[in-house]
């Protein structure tokens, strides 16, 4: 054994000792003598480049020879330098301050050596997350984005199943799905979670941002342009190219604590909730002289928030008081709904049933007449009687409780001075608990059995996220070339506890296995480039990607999906008979709250795979030193649906020294997820307080089939956009501001609800009867390219910096976006809904709020960040504009709900509209010794909340259209509870900024 280790320690030197040269040193600033963390260390006409770390320092791997290196940051004029490699050269560069010129060079949506960014032919945002996780009081990718890059949309969600666990995240008002994410420039996999519930992007497979631990990354490089042509399906919207760190000899901790301290916390009763702990470790080994291998680790716990109020509801009856006293006295309740005398005698220890209930009750000679005389609700006196409150009812809106532990690696170690191995990826589990809607002990629901009280059923999720990348890159001749591959894979399984199978009965277990989703993509790369001396300077590259994708459904434990009939059998067939309650209400089956997968579910996903072949070509063409031209070409080959090509072409021109315009013109597509066409499950969804037992049937279903819907295939987009970057050296000034449009065509989304054929049926519609019976279902969605969008917007950004006396700097950057989408010509409805009027539930009024209004269409974030000595001090204020509830209730109080006439038919189109909030975050760090900062500050620093709900309101509402086209209103008016019994204090549906209020958080960042 001492002999292994010796000549394994042996062979490690002898490697490392051939390994490649560099250069190393640090880059601050020449008046302070600052670090600059987030500089960029390039080689000019190279693929080479490096960014500083917290401290300011980098380390670049080159061969031995002479190199000019150029240094780079925002508001700091950029530097070059000429350096001769022999060993490990030390070089240390001061920038002096230019204007605030946002002056990183970028890798994203070029494959030359790089650009300065406001020299690119399309805008790029380059954020430094490195130094945002050690100054803002955000600590996650998904939360970093929502309040830096104006055009980024995530807010977490609340009682929306699996979609409470990972946030949906957009771009440009388009769909998660519509948003490529790169790491380290490689396509990264995407959720194996469908966004099936009432939230935006419903009916998306988006990326998991969060599964990428924010302490890993030195920075963010968000394209805001169709980039299809040149990366591939889903790039429509633009790129979102996460970029680890790769330093090195030092350890970086982070320890981080806070917690709601809000007037809303604990359902209004102050205090504290949502307490939120994080510990980050990050280190950085160098291998030989110029490799290197950086490891980060992440461990976080964060408890939930509860946003709601006592409940208004209905939640006993006189028998839940009758059967409660059974079981205080030690009786049987599984068998009291059929026994006559139990009744009666229970009903004798309800103290407060009056004389005329205990006669009544005494008299009855049927469980018929027990049932219309004990449907009485007697709560308030009930509750009295138990000791409760309403507000032990109330359910847990707000964030869900989170554990998570996350491992990342990023490594490049150069084998000789034309190649190099890179390998980088991470392995992360996350464990969430989530609660549903509160089942009342009246409900049919509840089974008062096992919960006399009626219970919060809880989802507990367990996600897998893995991802690997390895690969060699360098020269071959005249020619860079990078060959990699890339595997990633998401697992999300569902725990449901604290709940019931009703038709189990007294049977049932409180805890189900409710089964998984599990997604893999590999995707292997080649990658050539080279550079000819055509007119200014011209870039070739070209390549070839070949993608394998998989999808699967994971049944769950038979007593998480089945409904059993009274004989404790399996229901298959019309003629069994399922278990009810009392008042003869059938039970419904499944684990309350999230019923599981079903084998036919994972049966139809054992094919679920894809395979795609792709070339493309894409040239950087300087005509003049002043004119770049880009353009771009992909062929792409899908096993599932045919092929595509795209194209793209790009532009800028210096008009001065200091001002740019540019422009870009691109088609693009969006292969249909994998998810999108297999997934297929049961699900408990609440419309308006009412539940729902609703399948998701895929889109291959014979369900489908006989409603027309055909099958998925590729959405296409048509993308232009122009603009310009001006720089005022006078008043240290940076603007940037690119006006979009984007047309897709057969976009994808998620249908409103078809319901169940009732009564006695034939043919086509008995088959329908059946299937949705075979899925315990009364409703169903499908998947369908159903319209055409058109979307459009501006996005601006200035950035500014000042020098003070006594060394203090004031970095100021205001940045908006403006943006519309809507739908164009008419919904893609099959012939067989056109002709049953069912065009509206295809794409309803409520899919068009999602879509188009459930997020800001406006938004605009102002950062200021004073530097003074060894103090730094962060202020940010975010506008999020005004959002559309896509549910329906008299708003204006004219005690009607408003409603248009679409394809014929009476559509509710009076929403609630949230208004327009700004958000101010602020913190103070201060560097006590220099492997030592203290940050504490406070996110929604004035405990801001949305608009509230409208609670229960009385109107009419539309039942209908006349002869003559025009609405028919009801004659009497019914009542509209957005807020759910007083639960949903804010809406679910939608938030700009979420429900949490104030976050106050300390944090300890330690150097060694």
């Amino acid at each position: 054994m001492n002999r292994f280790a010796v000549s394994v320690a042996i062979w490690m030197v002898t490697f490392t000792a051939v390994l490649a040269q560099g250069i190393r040193g640090k880059i601050t600033d020449a008046i302070t003598k600052a670090a600059i963390p987030g500089a960029t260390v390039a080689v000019v006409n190279g693929n080479n480049g490096a960014t500083t770390d917290g401290n300011g320092e980098y380390t670049l791997k080159l061969n031995p020879g002479s190199y000019t290196i150029r240094v780079s940051f925002v508001g700091y004029a950029t530097q070059t330098v000429t350096v001769n490699v022999k060993e490990t050269e030390t070089v240390n560069v001061a920038l002096s301050e230019s204007t605030a010129a946002l002056s990183e060079v970028i890798v994203t949506g070029t494959r030359s050596a790089g650009r300065v960014k406001t020299e690119s032919p399309v805008p790029v945002d380059v954020i430094s997350v490195q130094q945002l996780t050690t100054q803002a009081p955000q600590n996650n990718l998904n939360q970093i984005l929502n309040v830096v890059a104006p055009s980024f949309t995530s807010n977490t969600t609340t009682v929306a199943d699996g979609t409470d666990h990972i946030d949906p995240a957009q771009l440009r008002g388009l769909g998660p799905d519509q948003v490529l994410v790169l790491l380290n420039s490689k396509r990264r996999h995407t959720s194996s979670l469908v966004n099936v519930n009432g939230t935006p992007g419903r009916g998306s497979v988006g990326t998991d941002l969060n599964a990428i631990p924010a302490f890993a990354i030195d920075r963010i490089e968000v394209l805001r342009d169709g980039a299809a042509a040149q990366y591939g399906s889903d790039a429509i919207a633009g790129i979102i190219n996460v970029k680890m760190k790769e330093s090195t000899g030092k350890l970086a901790l982070s320890v981080y604590g806070g917690g709601n301290f809000s007037q809303g916390s604990n359902n209004f009763k102050g205090g504290v909730d949502g307490g939120n702990v994080q510990v980050d470790a990050n280190y950085g080994v160098r291998i030989g002289k110029a490799g290197f291998i950086n490891f980060t680790g992440s461990a976080q716990m964060r408890n939930y928030t509860s946003r709601a109020m006592p409940t208004t509801a209905s939640l006993f009856n006189r028998y839940n008081a009758i059967e409660y006293r059974v079981l205080q006295a030690g009786g049987n309740v599984n068998t009291l709904p059929t026994n006559i005398a139990g009744i009666k005698q229970g009903a004798l220890g309800v103290t407060y049933f009056d004389q005329a209930t205990q006669a009544s009750i005494a008299g009855a000679n049927s469980i018929a007449d027990l049932r219309t005389i004990l449907a009485t609700d007697v709560t308030d006196n009930e509750l009295a009687a138990r000791g409760l409150t309403r507000g032990d009812f109330s359910m847990r809106v707000g964030q869900s409780n989170l554990r998570s532990l996350q491992f990342f690696v990023n490594s490049a170690i150069p084998i000789n001075e034309n190649h190099e191995f890179y390998a980088f990826g991470g392995y992360g589990q996350r464990k969430g608990d989530a609660a549903g809607f509160y089942r009342n002990p009246n409900q049919e629901r509840t089974y008062t059995g096992i919960f006399i009280n009626g219970f919060l059923p809880e989802i507990h999720s367990t996600i897998k996220d893995g991802s690997f990348a390895a690969g060699f890159r360098g020269k071959l001749g005249s020619f860079n070339y990078d060959l990699s591959n890339t595997y990633g894979s998401n697992i999300f399984d569902y725990g449901v506890e604290n709940t019931v199978n009703a038709t189990m009965l007294d049977k049932s277990p409180t805890v189900f296995k409710a089964g998984g989703l599990h997604f893999t993509q590999n995707t292997i790369n080649l990658d050539l480039s080279r550079k000819f001396d055509a007119l200014a300077g011209f870039n070739l590259a070209f390549g070839a990607e070949g993608r394998f994708e998989t999808y699967r459904i994971r049944a769950g434990d038979e007593n998480s999906w089945a409904r059993y009939d009274v004989n404790g059998a399996v229901i298959t067939t019309s003629t069994q008979t399922a278990p009810s309650d009392f008042f003869g209400r059938a039970r419904p089956g499944g684990s309350q709250v999230f019923p599981g997968f079903r084998p036919e579910n994972q049966r139809e996903t054992q094919n679920a795979n894809r395979q795609s072949m792709a070339l493309y070509a894409d040239g950087e063409l300087d005509v003049t030193n002043r004119w770049l031209v880009e353009g771009a070409i992909r062929f792409e080959n899908y096993s599932d649906f045919g092929s595509t090509t795209n194209f793209k072409l790009a532009t800028r021109y210096k008009l001065t020294d200091n001002i740019n315009i540019r422009g870009a013109a691109s088609t693009g597509f969006r292969a249909p997820s994998l998810a999108q066409i297999y997934f297929n499950s049961t699900s408990t969804q609440f419309v308006g307080g009412v539940p729902f037992e609703v399948g998701t049937f895929n889109n291959a279903s014979r369900a489908a089939e006989l409603l027309g819907i055909p099958k998925l295939k590729q959405e296409e987009s048509r993308s232009l956009s122009a603009g310009f970057t001006a720089k005022v050296p006078g008043a240290n000034l940076t603007i940037t501001a690119d006006g979009y449009f984007i047309k897709i065509k057969d976009r994808v989304v998620l249908t409103d609800q078809f319901s169940r054929p009732s009564g006695t049926v034939t043919g086509s519609a008995l088959v329908l009867q059946q299937l949705f019976d075979q899925a315990n279902a009364t409703a169903a969605t499908f998947f369908a390219n159903a319209i055409d969008t058109e979307s459009k917007g501006i996005d601006i950004v200035l950035s500014h910096k000042a020098t003070f006396g006594g060394g203090a700097v004031l970095r100021s950057d205001l940045a908006g976006t403006v943006s519309q989408t809507k739908q164009v010509g008419d919904i893609k409805a099959s012939k067989i809904l056109a002709d049953n009027g069912q065009i509206n539930r295809y794409y309803s009024e409520m899919s068009r709020v999602y879509l188009q209004e459930a997020v800001p269409r406006v938004k605009f974030n102002l950062s200021n960040t004073l530097t003074l000595n060894k103090f730094d001090f962060f202020l940010r204020n975010v506008y999020f504009g005004k959002v559309t509830d896509p549910n329906t209730v008299d708003v204006n109080g004219d005690g009607m709900i408003g409603a248009i006439v679409v394809n014929g038919q009476v559509v509710e189109n009076e929403h609630p509209v949230w208004g327009a909030r700004v958000i101010t975050d602020l913190s103070v760090g201060y560097q006590v010794i220099p492997a030592l900062k203290v940050v504490v500050g406070a996110n929604n620093l004035f405990d801001i909340y949305p608009d509230k709900n409208f609670g229960p309101v009385s109107a009419k509402r539309p039942t209908g259209v006349d002869a003559s086209g025009n609405v028919v209103y009801s004659a009497t008016p019914s009542t509209v509870d957005l807020s759910n019994a007083n639960q949903f204090i804010y809406s679910r549906n939608t938030s700009q900024f979420g429900m949490n209020g104030r976050f106050l958080f300390a944090r300890l960042n330690f150097t060694f």
